[in-house]
């Protein structure tokens, strides 16, 4: 039991730009783990000033044992950037059935340009990338046009 207490914990949150604050999600996040979310905060927001304020931004919180923390910041979700390229403000209710709005090739691949910096899809070719990014205008339904 013991060993499993010096492990770091990881935490997954969405939060919006410039906006943490110690309210939920992040305060009962942290909190729970005997994170002090004031620290977290100060610092997210400060790292994230250069982004417009309320873009949500994935962020991944590795807790260590002394409660100390470090915390890395990813590009937007896809979702976010397709509904800002198309205009709209959610998807559609009936993805393959009512389109309920369209982008460009361009703007798939500016958004393919900007997931390319994430970490986790720095191996993988643009048009890989730009090949999900349309798989997720499907889902939201919105449509592609060349």
């Amino acid at each position: 039991m013991a060993a499993k207490a010096l492990k770091p914990q990881f935490v997954r949150l969405l939060v919006p730009a410039g906006k943490a604050a110690p309210t939920p999600p992040v305060g009962p996040a942290l909190g729970a783990r005997g994170v002090k979310s004031m620290d977290f905060c100060k610092e997210f927001n400060a790292r994230t000033a250069h982004v417009a304020v309320g873009v949500p931004i994935p962020t991944v919180i590795t807790i260590q044992p002394d409660r100390t923390f470090t915390f890395v910041t990813k590009t937007p979700p896809t979702a976010y950037f397709l509904k800002q390229a198309a205009g709209v403000e959610k998807g559609s209710g009936k993805p393959g059935s009512e389109p309920i709005g369209t982008v460009t090739l361009k703007h798939i691949y500016e958004i393919a340009k900007i997931k390319a910096t994430d970490e986790h899809l720095k191996h993988l070719r643009l048009e890989s990338i730009a090949s999900t990014v349309v798989g997720t205008a499907r889902t939201l339904g919105i449509k592609v046009v060349p």
